[in-house]
């Protein structure tokens, strides 16, 4: 099989789907049947097209967004296996690609108290659910681990503001559960395409703006490359 940024993608990401957690490298050595150099290589190469995020001293992977190797706060479980989400929006997103009735569990705010999200026949349940993006976009890569750890769920934007206040953090976008979800059925769709592309910045500013994503945090600059 041929070595490139889609096909090494969706030979990780399918393994995330069906077992739960990404491959190791003598793993992906064997299925391509290439050298631990050439994929190393190929690894890099999809982590600096925003594909993929390595452990800094091993090169294992670490991150395929949505999914996580190592625990977050974010626990999704459904009768095909369990998985941790990045963040909201990313555990939103392997519901999306899952498609399968699912419960996500979190804390508010990555704080005390336990709140379980329901996703039935496509639905939320949990339709009181706020989701917060304090980092801007044209941001989210210079550390996107962090990105993703602010990236939390609360239930009304007052919660918000007290914890900004609290924890002495900007406040960006609110955004109702509802409508993160929709957004992420577009944003993650494609992930198990074998053919998958990152999204070029151009075409993330068109799904912001099919989803209404007006505040400052979804501003991209005007330039040409993958998000």
């Amino acid at each position: 099989m041929e070595l490139n940024n889609s096909t090494l993608h969706y030979f990780i990401m399918n393994q995330f789907v069906e077992l739960g957690y990404a491959p190791k490298i003598d793993d992906i050595i064997y299925h391509f049947d290439v050298s631990k150099f050439e994929i190393i290589k190929a690894l890099q190469t999809l982590q600096e097209y925003h594909g993929v995020v390595l452990h800094p001293k091993s090169s294992e992977v670490w991150i395929m967004h949505p999914f996580s190797t190592a625990p977050t706060n974010f626990w999704i479980e459904s009768k095909k296996g369990s998985w941790w989400g990045n963040c909201a929006w990313c555990s939103l997103g392997v519901a999306a690609l899952l498609n399968c009735d699912l419960t996500i569990t979190t804390t508010l705010g990555g704080e005390a108290k336990q709140v379980v999200i329901e996703i039935i026949n496509g639905q939320i349940k949990n339709q009181n659910m706020f989701i917060h993006f304090p980092i801007p976009m044209v941001n989210a890569w210079d550390n996107v681990t962090y990105t993703c750890s602010t990236m939390l769920m609360f239930e009304s934007e007052a919660e918000v503001n007290n914890w900004c206040e609290k924890h002495s953090m900007n406040k960006g976008d609110v955004q109702p559960i509802n409508n993160v979800w929709e957004f992420s059925k577009v944003w993650y769709g494609n992930h198990l395409n074998p053919n998958w592309v990152k999204w070029s910045v151009e075409e993330a500013k068109e799904i912001f703006k099919r989803f209404e994503l007006q505040h400052s945090v979804w501003n991209m600059p005007q330039k040409v490359g993958r998000f």
